[in-house]
């Protein structure tokens, strides 16, 4: 088999279309095996940062698996997979959520929802730091601006398709959001920077 079509080399994409060819047959399991295995981690991670609970977040995941599986016949590849699946998450937490859902959970993994060299976590150079920033961004932004943020550091995404995710309907689109998450996120992280030099 060429390599560009073994389940752990090739892209979601060709995945997606060995497994619509081949549903029922080795082949479509194989290619859809591959793809739960190599989203399921994501999509927990996903899950968890915006529940703040783990049990909750296992079942909505395995949920959203079984969602984008039932999808797939749907998925067209005009953006990253990742994108569409997040789609998915995103609309699926936002059902479920309630507002004290957002409180922070310290179990939760920095390293699996914000990896090193993207984005605000640039900034900081261990994982305190990291921690320290989470905490932040859970007390000062909302939960779109929460998501903006964590489409562009951790996807990596356009603003363009950060907008067209989250819905976003303002004429700035997702810049907006992201500049006043921005905004916000300096505003809190000095504030603590202040109370602890004070308590020095």
């Amino acid at each position: 088999m060429d390599s560009d079509h073994r389940p752990e080399t090739a892209s979601d994409e060709m995945l997606v279309e060995q497994y619509l060819a081949d549903t029922i047959g080795a082949n479509g399991r194989a290619a859809l095996a591959a793809l739960v295995d190599r989203w399921s981690g994501p999509v927990f991670a996903w899950a968890r940062h915006f529940l703040r609970d783990r049990d909750q977040a296992l079942d909505l995941s395995q949920d959203c698996l079984i969602r984008m599986i039932e999808s797939l016949p749907r998925y067209q590849a005009r953006g990253k997979f990742g994108a569409w699946l997040f789609t998915i998450v995103h609309n699926r937490c936002r059902s479920v959520a309630r507002p004290r859902a957002w409180n922070r959970d310290p179990e939760v993994d920095a390293d699996a929802i914000a990896p090193e060299g993207s984005g605000v976590e640039e900034k900081f150079e261990d994982a305190e730091s990291l921690r320290r920033c989470l905490a932040a961004i859970d007390s000062a932004l909302e939960p779109r601006e929460r998501a903006a943020l964590w489409l562009r550091a951790y996807e990596e995404l356009s603003v363009d398709e950060i907008t067209r995710i989250l819905r976003v309907e303002e004429p700035s689109g997702a810049r907006g959001v992201l500049q006043t998450a921005r905004r916000k996120l300096r505003s809190e992280l000095l504030r603590r920077a202040g109370k602890e030099v004070g308590h020095d």
